[in-house]
C-alpha cells in the first residue's frame, strides 16, 4: 500500500506490563491519559485502547473528557473489546461513537465462549444497521483459534461494507499459521494491523522452539510483504503491539517494554520514510 495512507499508532497492548498483567500488577499502572501522553511523546497520531485497559467502566463525562484530551493533542482514538455478546458489541459501538473511533476491534472469544464461525455470523449480523448508521467498521481480529481462511469467510459472509479484519501478525501461530499465510489471506480485508515482531529460537536442549516477542525491526517480520498485501487505496492504521518477555521483576519488564515501544515506533516510521518516494514491492500469491 502507499506509505502516505498508513498511520502509525500505539495500543494498550504496546504496554501490557505497564497496564498490568493478571497476577502481576504494575508498580504504577498505565492509565488512559498516560497512553495518550506516550503517543504524543513518540509522535504517533493513533491510540488504540483495547480490553486490557477497559473503557466500559468510564462514565459518559469521562469518555467525553478522554476524547477532548485526544482532540487537543491531534490524536485519533480506536476502540477494542473482547466477546460478541449483544450487550458487549452494542455498548462498545456506543463507546466508539463517543470517542470518534472509525473501527471497533473485537476478539470473538471471551471467558471460555468460543463461538463457531456460523455462530459468529448469526450473532453479529443483526448489528449491521447500527454499524452502518454510525459509520464504524467492525474489525475482527485473528487470534489463536480460528484459521485465517475461516475468518476471511466470516467477513465476506457478513459483508465487507461494514466488517473487516484487524490483522495481527503473530497471533495465528497458535492456529499453526505463519505470517505469510495470515498476511496473504487476511491482508486484502485488513482495516487495522497489529504490527508485532517475533523470533523463533531453539531452546537450550535443541528439542523444540521458543517463539518470543521482539521490537519491530528486531525479529522476522517482513514489513514490505505485510503492507504490500493491503489494497493500496485503503487508509490503514498500523498499531505497534509487543510481546515483551518478563524480566527479573515487573519494574524491569516495564522499563524494557517502554524501550521496545520507542525502538518499534522509530523503526516503523523510518520504514515509512524510506518508502515514501516509491511504491512498496508487490506481494505475489495474495488472495
Amino acid at each position: 500500500m502507499a506509505p502516505d495512507r498508513l498511520r502509525v499508532g500505539l495500543s494498550s497492548f504496546t504496554y501490557p506490563w505497564a497496564v498490568g498483567m493478571p497476577g502481576e500488577p504494575a508498580p504504577q499502572p498505565l492509565t488512559h491519559d498516560d497512553l495518550l501522553d506516550r503517543a504524543v511523546e513518540l509522535g504517533v497520531p493513533v491510540v488504540q485502547i483495547a480490553d486490557n485497559l477497559p473503557l466500559d467502566h468510564l462514565t459518559r463525562a469521562e469518555l467525553q473528557r478522554l476524547r477532548g484530551r485526544a482532540d487537543e493533542r491531534g490524536l485519533e482514538l480506536e476502540v477494542g473489546t473482547r466477546g460478541i455478546a449483544a450487550d458487549v458489541v452494542e455498548g462498545h459501538l456506543a463507546i466508539a461513537v463517543a470517542l470518534g473511533s472509525p473501527i471497533l476491534r473485537v476478539v470473538v472469544d471471551r471467558g471460555g465462549h468460543e463461538p463457531s464461525p456460523a455462530e459468529v455470523v448469526a450473532t453479529l449480523r443483526p448489528h449491521e444497521p447500527a454499524f452502518r448508521r454510525a459509520g464504524v467498521t467492525l474489525a475482527i481480529e485473528n487470534h489463536d483459534r480460528l484459521p485465517s481462511a475461516v475468518l476471511a469467510a466470516v467477513v465476506e459472509e457478513l459483508g465487507t461494507g461494514w466488517v473487516g479484519i484487524c490483522l495481527d501478525t503473530v497471533n495465528s501461530l497458535g492456529a499453526l499459521e505463519g505470517p505469510d499465510v495470515v498476511v496473504a489471506t487476511l491482508g486484502p480485508l485488513a482495516v487495522n494491523v497489529h504490527v508485532k515482531d517475533f523470533a523463533v529460537e531453539r531452546i537450550g536442549s535443541t528439542l523444540g522452539f521458543d517463539v518470543r516477542g521482539r521490537p519491530v525491526g528486531g525479529g522476522r517480520l517482513d514489513l514490505d510483504r505485510l503492507f504490500a498485501a493491503v489494497p493500496p487505496g485503503r487508509p490503514l492504521t498500523a498499531v505497534v503491539e509487543l510481546w515483551t518477555p518478563r524480566q527479573a521483576d515487573v519494574a524491569a519488564t516495564v522499563a524494557l517494554e517502554r524501550r521496545w515501544a520507542e525502538q518499534s515506533v522509530d523503526h516503523l516510521t523510518a520504514w515509512l520514510r524510506d518508502r515514501a518516494a516509491g511504491p512498496v514491492p508487490q506481494m505475489t500469491g495474495a488472495r
